[in-house]
């Protein structure tokens, strides 16, 4: 589907993030990261190719990032640094938490 190599793997997580894109505040949902990047989901044209992106995810800034593909609502954002490897643990970890919270406070309205 793209053509951009990935050097390292995705970590599928699904949490709306405060962003700016081409200076305009924009929140949109995460869908996977990496070390090196991440896919998000806006509006139709929020985002073009070579646009600087800035994220907080889970309440931590994510590395400065470039759009990179744009398909549809969805980009690709390649990170001009890196996010640590314990930073995505803790955020795949605290999504985590936060669907068994949803799945208990569901089961509790039965």
């Amino acid at each position: 589907m793209h053509s951009i190599p990935r050097s390292t793997e995705r970590r599928p997580l699904s949490l709306v993030v405060r962003g700016r894109v081409r200076s305009r505040p924009v929140y949109v949902d995460l869908l996977d990261i990496s070390e090196g990047g991440c896919k998000i989901r806006g509006g139709l044209g929020f985002a073009s190719i070579g646009d600087r992106v800035v994220m907080k995810v889970g309440g931590i800034n994510a590395p400065l990032g470039v759009v990179a593909w744009v398909e549809g609502k969805e980009a690709g954002v390649a990170f001009e640094g890196e996010m640590h490897s314990a930073v995505l643990d803790y955020l795949c970890k605290m999504q985590g938490a936060s669907d068994a919270h949803e799945d208990d406070d569901s089961r509790r309205r039965l």
